[in-house]
């Protein structure tokens, strides 16, 4: 028979619990619009199962089962040109450990690979590499802005667009290598963005080229209203003049040309009146023969 002391002892080994395994960075690529490739690492011990987690377009949650085996799983069905956010969970004796997160955007057109982040390499740079020139913004409206950039030197794999939206939330949009050219949608009018542009080269990002541009407030479509200052009523009144079209041109990153016309009499003057990125109203004086006005 065993003696009780080494009975006592293996129960006390017995008792002790194990430690659980680690979650470790959880990544998104291959990028199509419909699909996205999540991996993930686990740098400690091993898990009986995973469940991937994220919200589809109607809000509805979503739950994806992996075995435990594996570090890979492609989530199909998405909607182009949206974002989601994934959380991956381990399963491990009965218990969820985690979540480890990451959001991803879906592509609008066309698939595209995206190489996920390399580790820093501590080796030199090559002497060449491609390069990026200007980054302007262009076809600026309420909800919208283009981005346009230049490669002077070289090719790229492909690209990636990063800003922060109303919320602070930071948003990435992949763009294929032989694009330079693309529309960021979904803004918010009258807010002033930050775009990064950054160029994906096999396995380094370089970069990034910046600009800043704002969405038109909506009242600065066709036939917006005009402050006039309403003339003294003379004995007997003139024929009032006539406000015609505004229209606006000129859109830069920090600036709108505003034209108008009238199509009958004179002004004494105008102004012109705004809300700035706080909110606050603006005002811009305009003498009576000018027919145009730069709001910088």
């Amino acid at each position: 028979p065993t003696p009780p002391e080494v009975e006592n002892e293996e129960e006390e080994k017995e008792e002790e619990p194990p430690s659980p395994p680690q979650l470790g960075d959880l990544t998104a690529s291959h990028v199509t619009p419909n699909s996205i490739q999540l991996d993930w690492t686990i740098p400690e011990g091993s898990f009986d199962s995973f469940t991937v987690q994220y919200e589809d377009v109607q809000g509805q949650p979503q739950v994806v089962p992996v075995d435990g085996e594996s570090r890979t799983v492609t989530l199909p069905n998405l909607v182009p040109s949206q974002h989601y956010k994934f959380n991956l969970y381990g399963m491990w004796k009965r218990k969820h450990l985690g979540p480890v997160s990451v959001d991803a955007m879906t592509l609008l057109h066309h698939p595209l690979s995206i190489a996920a982040p390399a580790p820093p390499e501590e080796e030199e740079d090559p002497p060449w590499h491609p390069q990026l020139g200007d980054l302007t913004a262009s076809h600026v409206t309420p909800n919208s802005i283009q981005l346009d950039w230049t490669v002077p030197e070289g090719s790229f794999d492909s690209f990636t667009v990063q800003y922060k939206d109303a919320q602070g939330q930071p948003q990435v949009i992949p763009v294929d290598g032989e694009s330079r050219t693309v529309t960021v949608p979904n803004l918010v009018p009258s807010r002033r963005y930050k775009f990064n542009v950054y160029g994906v080269w096999g396995r380094k990002r370089l970069g990034p080229i910046s600009t800043d541009a704002m969405g038109i407030c909506p009242q600065c479509s066709l036939h917006c209203p005009i402050s006039v200052p309403a003339p003294s009523p003379p004995d007997e009144p003139p024929a009032r003049p006539q406000l015609g079209e505004l229209t606006a041109s000129q859109v830069t990153p920090t600036s709108v040309q505003l034209q108008w016309t009238i199509p009958m009499g004179s002004f004494d003057s105008f102004t012109v009146q705004y809300k700035d990125a706080q909110g606050q109203p603006q005002v811009v004086p305009v003498d009576g023969k000018s027919h145009t006005v730069t709001v910088p």
